[in-house]
């Protein structure tokens, strides 16, 4: 009996450090992600204080916020390969101090343009420590009921800070202006690289050499589509230099998927795409934050510019949205965990579709607030849900130890959807805004000064969210003929063991 207690008094302290270790581990991973998700719209509220301070035009302020996300969505794949190659932990301390660094820089920024520059610096190490944090998770958490929990703990963290940028943005804009947006995250990151000594390193067992001509072909065609979309309204969409940079961006979207079928080491081997839960959790990403982050975008300048709200009223009116967010998130873990990710799916798309539609019919320079706040209740149910069955989908239908690259494509397609939604949607209204002006036969920039340009700022933003209804519609149809419930309940190892067979197969296959 006594050599049993002390037995038991050996398990039990072992048991309580990997349990505390599980725990710093997830904090650790859920703060760096938490700061570099809340970057993609923090800034937002500040936007008409830059455009004030550096007297910048309107696409300068889009590159603001698109040259954090393009940086993050282009360069996250391969990201994903260096952690699973060099160490998810280390490439994880790498990213977060690139990031903090990057966010120093962009807080002493002395104007716009080196602004852009240090956003792209401060995107890069955003997408290198990304996908390696949720493979330190899954990797950590061994247990298979703590590894959901863990994971759906992350995907409460990046769903809320998506939402919470206006929030807290306003707060600090209002309070401190807005350098501080950038400088809240130096405290942040530094505790976070400082508790980073309990985290376990983890390595793939077979990593892949780099594929660096598909990591140029895709980073080159999302920065050409980019920047058509943002030029357009100020060159006109048929001008020869906006064709020719959709043009581009057809060339280098064919030649990326050109390059992964006949190179050795794919960044993406195309085998995967033919599982229809990881092509639709790529594609409902893209659509989602298309419609999340382009609504944010033109929101922020609706309210200042139009509403003549504050920064700081701007930001607390956005709180229904990050609230619901909040309250529906953990729901959505729980029913993705009992019922497949089909059901969470569906209910973000239909009310994103239904937020969207409503302000498309409501809006207008004096729309009733109680209207604005039921659409944004419904869009911040959609926020809520979307965020664990895409990542669910994804890390189920590869192996384990391809962790940090399934991580990789659902991110990426959240952040393409965060860098086309800003530059689409933002397009499309200032485009339209613009020609009202002109037809009412004054010069204007699209956004709102002086108490000019709010009606046609304001028949802008109908159209804008018009084509996000049409985009939220489309995620409905995309959910209910990817995530059919037969294969998300009890179908991933069939999943995971078809890819790892393919994968040696098409291996095997290359000379």
């Amino acid at each position: 009996m006594r050599g049993e207690r002390s037995g038991l008094e050996r398990v039990e302290p072992s048991a309580r450090r990997t349990r505390r270790t599980e725990l710093i581990a997830l904090m650790v991973c859920c703060s760096a992600l938490f700061i570099t998700t809340l970057d993609g719209t923090i800034l937002n509220v500040a936007l008409p204080t830059l455009q004030r301070n550096f007297h910048s035009s309107t696409s300068s302020l889009q590159w603001t916020v698109d040259g954090y996300t393009l940086l993050r969505a282009s360069s996250i794949f391969i990201c994903g390969s260096i952690a699973d190659r060099f160490g998810r932990k280390r490439s994880f301390g790498v990213g977060i101090a690139m990031f903090t660094i990057g966010s120093l820089a962009c807080g002493l920024a002395p104007n716009l343009g080196t602004l852009i520059g240090f956003r792209c610096f401060q995107g890069f190490g955003s997408a290198v420590l990304t996908p390696s944090s949720l493979a330190i998770i899954t990797n950590t958490f061994i247990d298979p009921k703590r590894r959901a929990w863990a994971i759906g703990i992350w995907n409460i963290a990046a769903g809320l800070s998506s939402t919470a940028g206006p929030v807290i943005g306003g707060i600090l804009v209002q309070g401190f202006g807005w350098r501080s947006v950038f400088l809240v995250n130096i405290p942040i990151g530094i505790i976070v690289l400082l508790c980073m000594r309990v985290v376990r390193e983890s390595k793939s067992e077979r990593p892949r050499p780099f594929d660096i001509p598909g990591q140029l072909s895709i980073g080159l065609g999302l920065f050409a589509l980019v920047w058509a979309l943002i030029s357009g309204t100020n060159d006109g969409w048929t001008s020869p230099f906006v064709l020719s940079l959709f043009a581009l961006a057809v060339f280098f979207g064919v030649a990326f998927f050109v390059v992964q079928r006949y190179v050795r080491h794919p960044l993406i081997a195309l085998h995967y795409l033919r599982n229809p839960v990881l092509t639709g959790a790529a594609i409902l990403a893209i659509i989602a934050f298309t419609v999340s982050s382009g609504f944010q975008f033109v929101n922020t300048l609706y309210l200042q510019q139009v509403r003549h709200f504050s920064p700081l009223h701007a930001g607390l009116f956005s709180l229904p949205l990050t609230l619901t967010v909040l309250v529906f998130a953990p729901i959505s873990g729980k029913m993705t965990g009992s019922r497949g990710a089909r059901l969470p799916a569906l209910i973000a798309m239909v009310a994103m579709s239904a937020g969207m539609t409503i302000l498309a019919v409501v809006i207008g320079v004096g729309t009733p607030l109680i209207y604005l706040a039921v659409a944004f209740i419904f869009l911040g149910v959609g926020n809520g849900f979307i965020n664990t069955p895409v990542t669910t989908a994804a890390i189920s239908s590869m192996p384990r130890d391809r962790a940090a690259v399934a991580g990789a494509i659902g991110t990426t397609g959240r952040q393409i959807g965060n860098t086309l939604g800003v530059a689409l949607i933002g397009s499309i209204v200032l485009s339209v805004a613009t020609n009202v002006a002109h037809a009412h036969g004054y010069a204007h920039s699209g956004i709102p000064a002086s108490g000019r340009g709010a009606i046609e700022f304001s028949d802008g933003m109908r159209y804008g969210e018009i084509v996000a209804a049409v985009l939220a519609f489309i995620g409905i149809y995309v959910a209910s003929w990817a995530f059919r419930s037969k294969q998300l309940l009890g179908g991933e190892e069939e999943f995971a063991a078809e890819t790892v067979i393919e994968d040696r197969s098409a291996s095997d296959r290359k000379p």
